[in-house]
């Protein structure tokens, strides 16, 4: 179910509700109990959290080891001071 946003143009009130997408917007503040608006907003979206999500990433630590003395053992370009 999603979580909504709704706005009073009177009081200036803002609160969240969690809906179903069938249920009917709510039309009266619970501040001021005047009108209030449904806001539109972009949704949360995914997160994704961590180094990232390729096949890789669930390696063995002997791997990872491997892999990141490969990295650092390459030759960094000289400096023209």
């Amino acid at each position: 179910m999603p979580t909504y946003q709704y706005k009073c143009p009177h009081c200036e009130y803002e609160f969240e509700e969690f809906q179903k997408m069938t249920d009917p917007p709510i039309e009266i503040c619970p501040n001021c109990k005047g009108k209030t608006h449904r806001l539109v907003s972009g949704g949360a979206g995914f997160l994704f959290k961590g180094s990232g999500f390729y096949i890789t990433d669930y390696r063995s630590s002997s791997y990872k080891e491997g892999a990141q003395k490969d990295t650092s053992n390459i030759a960094k370009p000289k400096s023209s001071d």
